[in-house]
């Protein structure tokens, strides 16, 4: 029997992940499925796997509408996923979840050529989430306990985008958030 809260994971998002991935080809489901698959590949823990599943569970959360970041509305949504993965997940779900978003910004900052493969919308919503990180972001980003982790979610999250590609069920992610779990 699953865990009441690996349940509620798979119920929020067969109730909401149909809606479509922020200007996307895909729908939020799919680009976390995706993402969560990468990690797999990668042989990222149990705990970075389920972040990636997780890493953005806050669009699922709020109210505002799917195109928000197309209207400049910045969801927060690294925040919200994160204030609700800390309360049933380990801190190296929870902090991956909240650090992916400034890892995006990070990269833009310390490796050249990177801001160039981010798709439009990923351009798009960069602006209005703080743009290019500064040096002292830099360092400051660099003292977080799981920066690495994050910048490894980022990585497979801009992959994650594939309308063409067939994922796994998110049942076959079930061990990896039962593993996850406080």
């Amino acid at each position: 029997m699953l865990h009441p809260i690996t349940q509620e994971v798979l119920n929020l998002f067969k109730e909401n992940g149909g809606s479509m991935y922020g200007g996307e080809s895909v729908t939020q489901l799919e680009h976390a499925l995706q993402c969560a698959a990468l990690a797999r590949k990668h042989q990222a823990s149990d705990e970075l796997i389920t972040a990636s599943l997780l890493h953005d569970v806050g669009h699922l959360l709020h109210d505002l509408p799917d195109d928000a970041s197309d209207k400049g509305i910045d969801d927060q949504h690294e925040l919200l996923g994160e204030r609700y993965v800390s309360q049933h997940f380990k801190l190296a779900v929870a902090e991956p979840v909240k650090l992916h978003v400034s890892a995006k910004r990070y990269l833009c900052a310390t490796e050249p050529g990177y801001f160039e493969t981010l798709s439009l919308p990923s351009k798009v919503s960069l602006e209005f989430q703080g743009g290019i990180m500064n040096e002292e972001e830099v360092a400051s980003f660099e003292k977080f306990e799981f920066y690495k982790e994050a910048v490894a979610l980022r990585r497979w999250d801009d992959l994650a985008k594939d309308p063409t590609l067939v994922s796994p069920s998110i049942e076959s992610f079930t061990n990896a958030i039962e593993s996850s779990l406080k």
